[in-house]
């Protein structure tokens, strides 16, 4: 029993290093990206950082203090809507982005526009999507994003899109018309960057899971993530002179990519041989897939 403790005990301890480590190489790369590239040129980005970068340069207060500020409701949000862990890990990754951003000073790598855009939204991209493979985030546009889906008929896409196109209007006006178009390739980059990082994991991710546990991991979805499950009723066998023939019920959930990583938490520390297949969903219709409220 001891043994199976610690060894429990190591492998959370090997996921959350994992996890830290992914947001740290996310707040550098991201730190580097808006530094090196986007702040010395005077772009900017879609989302809060977006807003950060406008506020710094109408206001000439660091974008530093500008990330923090704007951040904070949505962390909120994110606390009641996601979990109180997704929130203080975003808590901890956007305030050490604030940090290395305010002391550290990166190289000017370059004053091309075209370079800035791409370069710069690569890096912070890579940034953004390392923090989210991390189970943490360092924008709270795709927080508010899920927040205003539960409460409208728009898509997370559909809200992400409105948010920066309001953003990139303003910076229109008060950049200059060349320097939002700029900005509009560099989100571009960063959001295809996010994509690629991780493994194009979209808005709705549907996700099967095969486990002799699964009247606990069904509990565990219900009761922990507040999600909706579909149990079908199949049958397990594997190889020529395996078992055949066992009956089985086969876990499906609909969850946002925010909570793919709390999802294989909570399968995995029931069963760490659960079999578990992700699809993307790119639409949905009918049925129930926002988050039922947790008492």
């Amino acid at each position: 029993m001891k043994i199976n403790k610690w060894h429990r005990r190591y492998k959370h301890f090997q996921q959350d290093f994992t996890k830290g480590l992914f947001i740290m190489i996310g707040v550098l790369l991201a730190s580097f990206g808006l530094k090196g590239f986007i702040i010395p040129n005077d772009f900017i980005d879609g989302g809060v950082t977006g807003l950060s970068l406008l506020a710094a340069h109408v206001t000439h207060i660091r974008v530093s203090v500008w990330l923090v500020i704007f951040n904070i409701p949505f962390i909120i949000i994110g606390a009641k809507q996601i979990g109180k862990r997704f929130a203080l890990t975003t808590l901890l990754a956007i305030l050490v982005l604030a940090t290395v951003i305010f002391f550290i000073d990166f190289p000017v790598i370059t004053h091309d526009k075209l370079l800035t855009s791409i370069f710069g939204g690569f890096f912070v991209g890579a940034g953004i999507g390392l923090t989210m493979r991390g189970g943490s985030v360092l924008d709270g546009t795709e927080i508010m994003a899920v927040y205003i889906n539960r409460k409208s008929v728009f898509s997370i896409g559909d809200i992400i899109l409105l948010i920066n196109v309001l953003i990139f209007v303003i910076a229109a006006f008060v950049l200059t018309l060349e320097t939002a178009l700029y900005s509009i390739l560099t989100y571009l980059a960063a959001a295809k960057t996010v994509d690629f990082i991780i493994q194009g994991i979209e808005e709705y991710t549907g996700v099967t899971i095969v486990s002799p546990k699964s009247d606990e991991i069904r509990e565990a979805i219900i009761n922990h993530l507040g999600r909706g499950v579909t149990i079908y009723k199949g049958e397990r066998g594997f190889g020529s002179t395996g078992v055949r023939n066992k009956d089985i019920n086969i876990i499906f959930t609909v969850i946002t990519r925010l909570e793919v990583s709390k999802l294989k938490e909570v399968v995995l520390g029931i069963d760490r041989k659960a079999f578990m297949v992700m699809n993307v969903i790119t639409d949905t219709k009918g049925g129930i897939v926002k988050r039922r409220p947790l008492h």
